[in-house]
């Protein structure tokens, strides 16, 4: 017998599988030999750390992305650090694949995998006090490696920036805000790259809203075709303007329905990442004049009713159903699905004005129907 070959059975120091008695690991959950489950008796070793030379990853990920549910849906089992039940071997859910935030009884948001794709790659940030909020939704280009992590990590840096000024005190003005918004999706973009490689060759890449209400004013920024709306009795406008395909030949005249269902429409001409040409995102603002909803969402919502009386009809009908603003937003993930669920889908929500704001002065924004623009 070489002494490359293996023993036809167990050495004294090593453990036997009870089913077909061939030599076992002590860490291990399964019999190589016949497949039976096992229960281990001795721990894992750990993980051989890299080599020197070794090639770097295509991205360095921010955070562990296993599943944090502990036991197996399926049979009970342990769920494993790499998500998958150690009996059964299914995979469990991962956190990221649906998740809720209501940082206030007037914000809220649901942010989920849906139907047809095999990951979330959309992400959700939200903080709310007092009279402000702020909404960030960005979505991971699916073509590009990480996108999953690179959308939370510009989601959640893009909030802390807006959150920090809102935070602060003060009323700081519309160029504040402009500036503020500029800086925040600057520092999204410097998230998104932390998590790629230098040497990537598929640099991961997503877009980005962002929306704060201050009092009875909205101001906002879009990168991207993630939008913000604004629904209310009085009027329903979409304050984003896309940067897409479609909305290129919306700019040139095209009906807007027509554009959208064009074969390359939601090819995106600015987004956040290491190859992005163009980080500078269109900012605005706008006042609230009547009670209403600021929507901020991905395109696997809008891509189901892109024009502000379509969601409106939405939003109406999921609010009927009472609930947090959590809840309400939900109901239009359902919807979503049920019209075929072909993307991601995040709804942040917030009622406008904030609470507490008396609404009846003058205007001070301009009301002509567009947004006001800064770059």
């Amino acid at each position: 017998m070489s002494d490359l070959e293996p023993a036809d059975g167990p050495t004294p120091d090593q453990p036997a599988c009870p089913a077909c008695g061939r030599p076992i690991d002590p860490a291990a959950w399964f019999c190589e030999a016949c497949g039976s489950p096992l229960v281990p008796t001795a721990p894992p070793p750990p993980p051989p750390a890299p080599a020197a030379d070794a090639p770097s990853a295509q991205t360095r990920r921010l955070g562990v992305r296993a599943s944090q549910v502990a036991s197996c849906a399926s049979c009970g089992g342990t769920i494993g650090a790499d998500g998958y039940c150690q009996t059964c071997g299914a995979k469990a859910p991962s956190p990221r694949d649906h998740y809720t935030d209501s940082p206030a009884d007037w914000v809220g948001g649901v942010c989920d995998r849906s139907l047809q794709h095999h990951r979330n790659e959309d992400a959700m940030a939200l903080w709310a006090g007092d009279d402000r909020a702020v909404l960030v939704v960005c979505d991971g280009v699916s073509t590009s490696v990480d996108s999953d992590v690179a959308s939370q990590a510009a989601a959640e840096r893009a909030r802390d920036v807006l959150a920090a000024l809102a935070s602060a005190g003060g009323v700081p003005t519309g160029e504040d805000w402009a500036r503020a918004l500029v800086e925040a999706t600057e520092s999204a973009n410097r998230a998104v790259v932390e998590t790629t490689a230098p040497d990537s060759t598929n640099a991961a890449s997503a877009t980005l809203a962002a929306a704060v209400v201050v009092g009875d004013t909205v101001h906002f920024a879009n990168l991207g075709d993630s939008r913000v709306y604004l629904l209310g009795a009085d009027e329903r406008v979409l304050l984003s303007v896309d940067d897409s395909m479609a909305q290129a030949f919306i700019a040139e005249g095209m009906p807007r329905a027509e554009a959208e269902a064009l074969p390359r429409a939601h090819a995106i001409t600015k987004w956040l990442g290491r190859d992005a040409p163009d980080i500078v995102p269109r900012t605005g603002s706008r006042r609230v004049t009547a009670p209403g909803w600021l929507l901020v969402c991905s395109d696997g919502l809008w891509n189901y009713a892109s024009t502000p009386d379509e969601l409106a009809r939405q939003l109406d009908d999921a609010a009927a159903g009472g609930g947090g603003l959590a809840a309400v937003a939900q109901r239009l993930l359902e919807w979503a699905n049920s019209r075929g669920g072909q993307d991601n889908v995040t709804v942040a929500l917030a009622r406008v004005p904030a609470p507490a704001v008396s609404l009846g002065a003058a205007p001070t924004e301009p009301q002509n129907g567009a947004h006001r623009e800064h770059g």
